[in-house]
């Protein structure tokens, strides 16, 4: 076992433990924190394997771009930041279901391998991954920022739930709109 395989095994140890702290912690935003972990470490085990490109895409897309959403979106729709009751569920399905699926994984993983070496191919080049990623999936592409951006707009009209609220008249039929900021401006 070489250098390179205890660095992968422990930053994989790393990522594990980050990511059962992830679904098992009852407080929002340390789940959040312990999500960076994990992909800072799944981002390690890219490194350590040669895949830097894929490592620093890793950082910036999900580490610097999808955590910091999640935790704007927490904090934009006010969702309770300390220990919350309603997160509370019995883990034994979660911890049964997620064991069962990585024993299965496992099982599977040492029977087709059974620790053989694999040959690898070449290795890429960032102009080969940038024409494949324009001319093939430049659509998903696409489809996945106006998912973001919608997301972004959803949740801040979540956070605000008094835009666009009629003020009931005194008779009880429906006024007009609720002025957002003092002054009267809407």
């Amino acid at each position: 076992m070489t250098g390179a395989d205890v660095l992968l095994l422990a930053l994989g140890a790393v990522a594990v433990g980050a990511g059962v702290l992830v679904v098992t912690t009852k407080h929002l935003v340390r789940a959040g924190l312990y999500l960076v972990v994990c992909l800072g470490a799944l981002a390690g085990d890219f490194l350590v394997l040669s895949a830097e490109l894929v490592a620093w895409v890793q950082v910036l897309i999900y580490v610097g771009a999808v955590v910091v959403l999640l935790l704007f979106a927490v904090m934009l729709t006010r969702a309770p930041i300390g220990v919350s009751d309603d997160l509370d569920r019995p883990g034994w399905p979660a911890a049964l279901i997620g064991g069962g699926a990585g024993l299965g994984l496992t099982a599977l993983l040492v029977d087709a391998y059974r620790w053989s070496t694999v040959t690898l191919p070449s290795a890429g080049t960032a102009e080969r991954l940038g024409e494949q990623i324009f001319q093939s999936w430049v659509l998903p592409f696409e489809v996945l920022s106006v998912l973001l951006l919608s997301a972004l707009v959803g949740a801040i009209v979540l956070s605000r739930p008094d835009i666009g609220r009629a003020a009931p008249h005194r008779d009880g039929t429906a006024g007009d709109l609720v002025d957002s900021e003092p002054g009267g401006r809407r």
